[in-house]
């Protein structure tokens, strides 16, 4: 049977620490997977639910975006994914009656994870200005409440529409369309704090801002390079696209500053050697500082300049622009300033070298701890540069692969979630519907902070996520928010989102995935675009968790009716009643969507089918940047400076967790049980600091500005870090990063190359 939720938090003060572990997945995975969704759906539940997750019939994993094979597994999903899955097909649920019994003030002293733990909203609820507790309300008067407030606005411009990774394709177009027919690219979203350092990079360097290769290139590759990133935690199906590559004869190497237990060997749980023994998957740890990729690359550029044959010489002159002042800068790297920047040994970049060499096709992967840097945009593009120096774009098992997070965050920027929309869609959007979309750019995540903190934004509105724990600077961003008048955040569940609010908030519960999505036409299902650009449809099967929920499309259209009156000739009423009707507007408004519904449905007629979108540096080494090539770059080698007695700190996920969804509390891999306020030092930097193993510190974070952002009561924990460098746990150190440390051009949050200094707590 399901269990009920935890009444009162869990004491964290006394995290358990052991040695971090050397394997990922196995027996363990799966235990703990059925534990964690026995409590939430109960043994029948469960099974019913779990077997329709990514499967061609089944509902799309509202996790990461890892791509499915062609030829499914029965068990078609990870650890962390049948987590997510359980949380939202959860039989727990937060009524209204749990609103009476806690005031707003309440859920704010509450941690994520017993706010998460409560179960799924089944109300839509109202925080009426000077008021104490949510209350129940109508969606009607919930659509009033944001058509009062966005008309008392003095421009549309003072509204901010943000939204999350989990929005469908079909949501997030019609959301889009809202916004702008509103008059406002006031659209910010969850890849502004992650993969936009990427888009920038690669919209610029070789013109499309995805990632280059597909699920059978990896199959294919001869190198594949993981540069930080942590797929056994964060990606962890990606490790079985890894094991099928090495059993190929892919060499693998790891760029990261810490080593992490599944890039070392993967227990494959659908295989009985994968389940005992396993698979060693890394031939090279590079184990680099925090900050330092930008210059390993541009060293390993130069090494290859002064090999004899290395360079790609046809495919540089034919496809490339740029070369002669790539070459310079790339000639001026030294070994001395490399070493120092990335902590590594000679002998180290030397073996790389030699591997990087031998392949003739070779594929870079990265997360965010590549992307959340100030040189976060260079570093990328000096991957690039690095790629093309052998050819390695526009051939099978080679590219650029950007590992995005959340399961729809690409399909969402594909579908016009973007402050800053290019020409061509604005003119597609105008044909199509026939008014004249704003041309101006809205703000990003940052700039939105920065406009709700100064008064010149006054109604939030999110399509899922939980922006507060998300955001970086968390004082500055909370305070922020409650200068809105008005915040909205449609949800499944409970959130510190919900507990931050303007004058007056609204909840507005929607349907999860796995839910079955009945609409005046009939059954609907929606689509969604994996990180590696292939887009498929997504059905949920299971009864609402309420009957007074509506899905995200439904709310996108009542809203848009409301708001923008009865006048408006957009057909709101007839997206809502039948999705295939919005399809078939994005088909002709989105390059590469043509013929969308038969496509996703394939011959049968049913959800199931889907395909890839065009990727014209993959499908045809054409290039369409401003030079129409691809574009070498030049860009100075730069890496953060550490000053004496400080540490460089990225913020990171334990395992028991998704973005900012708290599962429990602990990090089995890193050896971490009933807690997560530790920070992760190397010993001989701690021991140099005088923070003895578990003891307690104060992270302090120190940037030009003077302002001290202080996280409190943290554990420290002597752990196999890169010299100088540390790591500890967001949301809980977000409240260290700068509002205004960002990436240059991405604007970014630089939350992965934090300066801090070490305290003694108060607590110890």
């Amino acid at each position: 049977m399901a269990t009920k939720p935890p009444q009162s938090d869990p004491v964290q003060d006394a995290p358990q620490v052991a040695e971090p572990q050397h394997a990922a997945a196995g027996l363990p995975a799966i235990g703990h997977t059925l534990r964690v969704a026995q409590q939430q759906m109960g043994v029948r539940r469960t099974a019913l639910t779990l077997l329709r997750v990514n499967q061609k019939d089944g509902f799309d994993c509202p996790g990461c975006a890892w791509p499915e094979p062609e030829h499914r597994h029965t068990a078609e999903f990870c650890e962390n994914g049948a987590k997510a899955v359980a949380e939202e097909a959860t039989l727990r649920r937060v009524t209204p009656e749990f609103f009476a019994a806690h005031p707003v003030a309440d859920l704010a002293t509450r941690s994520g994870y017993w706010l998460g733990q409560q179960g799924r909203l089944t109300h839509p609820m109202y925080l009426p200005e000077g008021g104490d507790h949510y209350e129940p309300v109508t969606w009607e008067r919930a659509f009033d409440i944001v058509a009062e407030e966005i008309a008392a606005l003095g421009s549309p411009d003072e509204a901010v529409f943000y939204t999350s990774g989990r929005t469908s394709n079909e949501a997030a177009f019609l959301y889009q369309l809202f916004a702008r027919r509103l008059g406002t690219n006031n659209l910010p979203d969850c890849s502004n704090m992650c993969h936009e350092s990427s888009g920038s990079a690669l919209t610029e360097t070789i013109g499309v801002g995805k990632g280059s290769v597909l699920l059978e290139d990896l199959y294919k590759a001869d190198l594949i390079i993981v540069a930080g990133q942590n797929p056994g935690t964060n990606h962890p199906r990606m490790l079985t696209a890894l094991e099928k590559a090495k059993a190929g004869g892919a060499k693998i190497i790891s760029v990261n500053p810490l080593p992490e237990a599944g890039l070392e060997r993967f227990k494959n749980p659908q295989t009985a050697q994968g389940m005992l023994k396993g698979a060693a998957l890394t031939d090279l740890f590079l184990q680099i500082r925090i900050g330092g990729d930008q210059a390993l690359f541009r060293l390993l550029n130069q090494l290859i300049l002064d090999a004899d044959g290395a360079v790609d010489e046809e495919f540089v002159r034919e496809h490339t622009h740029g070369y002669e002042e790539f070459a310079a800068a790339a000639g001026d790297a030294d070994w001395d300033g490399t070493l120092a920047a990335t902590g590594l040994t000679r002998e180290e970049i030397e073996r790389a070298l030699g591997m990087v060499l031998a392949s003739k096709r070779t594929i870079v992967c990265w997360a965010m701890g590549l992307t959340q840097h100030k040189h976060s945009v260079p570093t990328i593009r000096e991957i690039v540069n690095f790629l093309l120096l052998r050819g390695n774009i526009g051939r099978p098992g080679a590219g650029v692969c950007p590992v995005r997070g959340h399961s729809n965050v690409q399909g969402d920027r594909t579908m016009g979630i973007f402050e800053r929309p290019a020409p061509a869609f604005l003119d597609a959007l105008e044909r199509e519907f026939g008014f004249a979309p704003p041309r101006e750019h809205g703000y990003d995540v940052v700039q939105a902070i920065r406009a709700l903190r100064d008064g010149a934004a006054k109604v939030f509105f999110a399509m899922g996520g939980n922006f507060v724990s998300a955001s970086p600077d968390t004082d500055v961003t909370e305070a922020a928010m409650r200068r809105a008048r008005l915040t909205v955040h449609v949800s499944t569940k409970l959130n510190r989102s919900h507990a931050v609010t303007g004058a007056r908030a609204l909840i507005l519960p929607t349907l999860g995935r796995t839910e079955r999505d009945l609409q005046g036409s009939g059954e609907q299902f929606v689509t969604v675009e994996d990180s590696m650009g292939m887009v498929h449809a997504s059905r949920g099967r299971l009864d609402p968790a309420s009957r007074h929920l509506l899905s995200e499309p439904a709310i996108v259209c009542r809203l848009a009716r409301r708001v923008l009156g009865a006048q408006d000739p957009l057909p709101w009423e007839e997206f809502e009643k039948d999705y295939a009707t919005v399809r078939d507007r994005i088909a002709r408004v989105v390059p590469g969507f043509e013929d969308f519904n038969a496509r996703v449905t394939g011959s049968a007629g049913r959800p199931g089918g889907g395909f890839a979108l065009p990727h014209a540096p993959r499908d045809e080494r054409r290039f369409p940047t401003a030079t129409g090539k691809a574009n070498f770059t030049a860009a100075p080698v730069e890496y953060p400076e550490l000053p004496a007695g400080r540490l460089l700190l990225q913020t990171l996920r334990s395992h028991d967790q998704y973005n900012t969804t708290i599962y429990g509390l602990d990090d089995r891999y890193r050896g971490i049980r009933n807690g997560r306020r530790v920070v992760l030092v190397n010993p001989d930097d701690a021991r140099a600091l005088g923070a003895a193993e578990g003891s307690y510190v104060d992270l302090v974070s120190e940037w030009k500005d003077g302002v001290e952002r202080r996280a409190s009561g943290f554990r420290v924990v002597h752990y196999p870090t890169a010299r100088g460098c540390a790591a500890a746990y967001y949301p809980e150190t977000n409240v260290l990063v700068p509002l205004d440390a960002t990436a240059d051009t991405s604007n970014t949050p630089a939350s992965k190359s934090v300066v801090v200094r070490l305290e003694q707590s108060a607590a110890d």
